[in-house]
């Protein structure tokens, strides 16, 4: 997990439906965490062209954004902080996030349209060139926290990273975590997933959180349709994935169809971190 992260959770919004979405699921956590929202704007061209369009003037990003605010942390007594920056909107979410020490992100993204374009190439951006954990949102609402967690597991022993944040969320919201292994045909890495599976539900149990197991079939088409009718299925919340770094552009894989699942679940991405320990009860 990233060092000097503070109780912070950085929001960034174009005002758009989608992204006050994802305010409400960022301050629902906040409320639960207790932690602090800061909202962040990043005035760029998009946003010229918006201001023009509605004959307002940059001042009004300013009233936008401090209303917005203000009106969510009315709502859900959460104390939230505004940031407004100007420049190129990947670079500044993240210039911003190293600069706030933030333990989460979320993002609210408009699959591949969207005024400023929060989605395709800037959310996958985003979410590999940080190890922040990052929730990204997209219409489905959440106003009462997170109770089903689907926890795909393949034979990547990093799969034990997102232990961690499964832990921590399900204690936070007395949630139930869904695993579900990857069927393998192939020896080595059926045996592989049987021990990483056995290792979670090991630590589940140790820790008191509440799960079920779903092991996944041949027949039933690919792993990641599998895992979102699964979590439709289920009234999941919450799906968690594991980001492949070494991949500079995942399109048509397993990240992006879980990611803009048609569903709208959000999906928790966690970046895994060079360490040869991991500190269960630390994520929150």
């Amino acid at each position: 997990m990233k060092k000097n992260t503070r109780n912070v959770i950085l929001i960034p919004t174009d005002f758009s439906e989608v992204c006050e979405n994802a305010i409400e699921h960022g301050l629902v956590l906040a409320k639960a965490m207790e932690s602090q929202v800061w909202l962040l704007h990043v005035i760029n061209k998009e946003t010229d062209s918006y201001l023009e369009e509605r004959n307002l003037d940059i001042g009004s990003i300013d009233t936008m954004l401090n209303e917005t605010a203000h009106k969510f942390s009315e709502k859900y007594d959460v104390p939230v902080e505004v940031y407004i920056t100007s420049g190129n909107l990947f670079e500044k979410i993240n210039e911003v996030n190293d600069k706030l020490g933030a333990k989460m992100i979320i993002l609210g993204t408009h699959g591949k349209l969207g005024f400023q374009k929060i989605a395709g190439s800037y959310v996958l951006k985003v979410v590999t060139s940080t190890e922040t954990p990052t929730i990204v949102v997209q219409k489905k609402s959440n106003t009462e926290g997170y109770k089903n967690i689907v926890f795909p597991i393949t034979s990547s022993t990093q799969d034990r990273q997102k232990v961690n944040w499964a832990v921590s969320i399900a204690k936070t919201f007395n949630a139930t975590i869904h695993l579900i292994p990857k069927f393998e045909s192939e020896k080595f890495h059926k045996n592989r997933i049987m021990t990483v599976t056995k290792q979670i539900k090991n630590i589940m149990t140790e820790y008191g959180i509440n799960f079920v197991d779903k092991v996944s079939s041949p027949e039933a088409g690919n792993f990641a349709k599998q895992v979102i009718d699964y979590a439709v299925d289920n009234n999941a919340d919450l799906i968690m994935t594991l980001v492949n770094k070494e991949k500079t552009f995942f399109f048509s894989s397993w990240d992006e169809q879980i990611i803009y699942n048609s569903s709208q679940i959000p999906v928790i991405c966690i970046n895994p971190v060079s360490t040869k320990k991991t500190s269960w009860d630390k994520a929150w």
